[in-house]
């Protein structure tokens, strides 16, 4: 990977994990990769802008960036840290060690975590106050404090007279960035898409908790003249910048409104006797014209489940009672998306169970404080009969009627 010119003397470092293994945070699979960007202003005074981990070579790769324009380590002024999670700040330790120079801005928050996961003493920081502005040349940087996007001591970063934001994790995306594909002027339709489903997989996995924050962050930047966007994952927005932050915005509002009319459907089966009215169930949802995202538990990863949960008006679940109660795999995947406060959902819940039933008494005891309206169920002994498919059936066509008026509202 190159270094790449941005505008003027500002330029993006990057580089890009590939390792299909690699999961990111140590839970989420990228099998399309991420790339980790920093940028540096080359000015009177020399600034990076967030850092690498130092993992698989990066520093080297982003020392031999830098080396393209002329700059070397000790050449930089200020780092700007705006997020200390090691992703953008793994390469600080080393780097202090080889700069003794250059001075660390970040929020108040952070300046403890520089000794922490990098051993700066906290003398070389200065912690910044929100809106600051600092002048380098002919650049002024202006700092906001925008916390919980998605650390506490997250911080965005704004040049003000060519009005480049500098976002960390927020408008960030999966997926590896090629030598041209960097700018979202140069992508086709379908790496437009791409990129737009890796943002959403990224905001879900990454984000969402904290949706809050990330509107309540929109509303500090709404006014500024954002005309690039330069985020710490994924392409630089320069033509249209708006499209990130709608998508953004759109993400935030699904933890407040009811997502699109379609449903995520998660299943799981013992011996099959559940799986058995799987396809009735796809088929009476389509005959409503309600698309259906299918995953199975266990078996998909539950980042790609939360992704499509995340989005979706609707949730079905489909289970076998375990040991009284819902089965463990499914547990899990619901367990997650509570954690990921996925909610405001239109739920049905189906399954078989043996001896005896008991997994939708704990479904519901588990979803209690979820916010999710549980709109039907239906439970049956063993294998299911014909009755059974049309019961099903039935419960299912009044769940899609309740759906539709749900996302008729919004």
């Amino acid at each position: 990977m190159n270094i790449h010119n941005i505008i003027g003397d500002v330029y993006r470092l990057s580089v890009n994990i590939e390792d299909k293994n690699y999961l990111f945070e140590g839970i989420w699979p990228i099998p399309h990769g991420i790339s980790i960007n920093g940028y540096l202003i080359k000015s009177e005074k020399n600034v990076l802008i967030d850092l690498t981990q130092d993992i698989m070579d990066f520093p080297r790769a982003f020392t031999e960036q830098m080396g393209e324009v002329s700059l070397g380590i000790e050449d930089i002024d200020i780092i700007v840290i705006n997020h200390m999670e090691p992703d953008h700040a793994g390469w600080l330790r080393e780097f202090c060690r080889r700069n003794k120079k250059a001075t660390i801005y970040c929020t108040q928050k952070a300046v403890p975590l520089l000794e922490a996961f990098a051993s700066v003493p906290p003398e070389r920081a200065v912690a910044i106050t929100d809106g600051m502005i600092l002048e380098v040349g002919d650049y002024e940087l202006q700092f906001f404090d925008t916390p919980n996007i998605h650390w506490p001591e997250t911080m965005m970063t704004y040049e003000r007279k060519r009005g480049l934001l500098f976002s960390c994790d927020a408008f960030g995306s999966y997926g590896k960035v090629e030598e041209n594909t960097i700018f979202d002027d140069q992508l086709s339709a379908d790496t437009h898409d791409f990129f737009e489903k890796e943002a959403l997989r990224y905001y879900a996995n990454i984000v969402a908790t904290f949706s809050t924050f990330v509107l309540k962050g929109l509303e500090k930047l709404q006014g500024l003249d954002v005309r690039v966007i330069c985020p710490s994952h994924g392409i630089i927005w320069r033509e249209n910048p708006a499209v990130i932050i709608d998508h953004y915005r759109r993400y935030a509002q699904y933890s407040k409104g009811p997502g699109e009319r379609e449903v995520t459907l998660v299943w799981s089966s013992m011996y099959g006797n559940t799986k058995a009215v799987l396809s009735t169930v796809v088929e009476t949802l389509r005959k409503k014209n309600i698309p259906v995202h299918i995953f199975q538990a266990p078996g998909d990863d539950i980042g790609y489940i939360l992704a499509s949960a995340w989005k979706s008006a609707g949730l079905i679940f489909g289970m076998p009672t375990y040991e009284y109660k819902v089965f463990p795999p499914m547990a899990h995947v619901m367990e997650e998306l509570l954690v990921k406060r996925v909610t405001n959902k239109k739920v049905f819940r189906y399954g078989s169970y043996g001896w005896v039933g008991g997994a939708q008494k704990d479904f519901e005891a588990k979803t209690g404080k979820s916010g999710w309206d549980l709109v039907g169920h239906y439970e049956w002994q063993g294998a299911p009969t014909d009755k059974d498919l049309e019961n099903i059936r039935e419960a299912l066509e009044a769940y899609c009627d309740s759906l539709i008026a749900f996302t008729k509202e919004s």
